[in-house]
């Protein structure tokens, strides 16, 4: 895998984290392909049921978004490749989140991403996004 593949994917991360933060929607579903999956287990819990195409995790994206009271920053680092070729990869990264209300800082969760990214129509996307929380969120 080339390095210009590996930048590519460094900003899709970043792009879906920071549209989480903005609440862009749009932004949001554009890193994801249509048939994308999404994985979630909270340590000491059973696994939640995946979310499975664009609609189901848009979905679950828009009612955690309304829960929300605070401002949110979802901090995507420690990234690096399982494995990797020209049209999928393997990539694992920390997420810490951290929330700001009321003029204080608060730590939220931290977690482990596992996501499998390929190349579609000349662009990376996520394809499989598996997320292993510390904590609720």
């Amino acid at each position: 895998m080339d390095t210009a593949a590996k930048l590519e994917i460094h900003e899709l991360l970043s792009r879906a984290a920071y549209a989480l933060d903005e609440q862009d929607l749009d932004m949001l579903g554009a890193c994801f392909a249509a048939d994308a999956e999404f994985h979630m287990q909270i340590a000491g819990q059973p696994p939640i049921a995946p979310f499975l195409g664009l609609d189901a995790i848009m979905g679950l994206m828009r009612n955690s978004i309304a829960t929300q009271t605070d401002k949110r920053r979802h901090v995507v680092s420690n990234i690096f490749f399982a494995s990797g070729g020209e049209a999928e990869a393997q990539v694992v990264s920390n997420l810490t989140l951290f929330g700001t209300e009321n003029g204080a800082i608060r730590l939220i969760s931290k977690a482990l991403y596992r996501d499998r990214v390929v190349r579609r129509d000349g662009r990376w996307v996520l394809a499989t996004r598996r997320i292993e929380l510390d904590l609720p969120y």
